[in-house]
C-alpha cells in the first residue's frame, strides 16, 4: 500500500478527490473498495467540478444496473459539484456493508499473513 494513503488514513477523517489524472484515480478505486474489505470506513467524495467526473459516476451507476457493483457499495462513493453540498453529504455518510464480504478481514500491513477459507459449499 502507497505510504501516503497510508498517512491519509491515519490522520484523515475522509478523502475528497478533485479533478486529475490516472494517479488518483488509482487511488479513488484502491480506497474506495476499503470497506468492502473491512479496511477503512471513513466517507470518500469526488468533488464533481464542472461535470469533470459525470461520466465515471454514470459508468458506476452502470456497473449497477449490469450488478458488477452493488448499490451498497456503490454508495461508498459521495459525489457533488460544490464542495459544501459535498462536505455535508461526507459528515452524514454512513456505510452500510454488504454481510458476505464484510465478514472478512484484511490486514493493513502487508507483512501481516491471514488464511482464507474458500472452499465452495454446494
Amino acid at each position: 500500500m502507497h505510504e501516503q494513503l497510508l498517512q491519509m488514513m491515519e490522520f484523515g477523517d475522509t478523502f475528497i478527490v478533485l479533478p486529475s489524472g490516472f494517479g488518483t484515480l488509482e487511488e479513488l478505486f484502491q480506497i474506495v473498495s476499503w470497506p468492502q474489505l473491512n479496511i477503512y470506513q471513513k466517507p470518500k467524495g469526488v468533488l464533481n467540478i464542472n461535470g469533470f467526473f459525470d461520466g465515471l459516476l454514470s459508468f458506476l451507476d452502470h456497473d449497477v444496473e449490469q450488478k458488477f457493483i452493488t448499490q451498497s457499495a456503490r454508495q461508498i462513493l459521495i459525489s457533488a459539484s460544490i464542495t459544501e453540498e459535498l462536505i455535508d453529504k461526507l459528515q452524514a455518510f454512513h456505510f452500510e456493508p454488504d454481510l458476505a464480504i464484510s465478514q472478512l478481514k484484511w490486514p493493513i500491513e502487508s507483512s501481516q499473513k491471514q488464511e482464507i477459507d474458500l472452499s465452495l459449499c454446494l
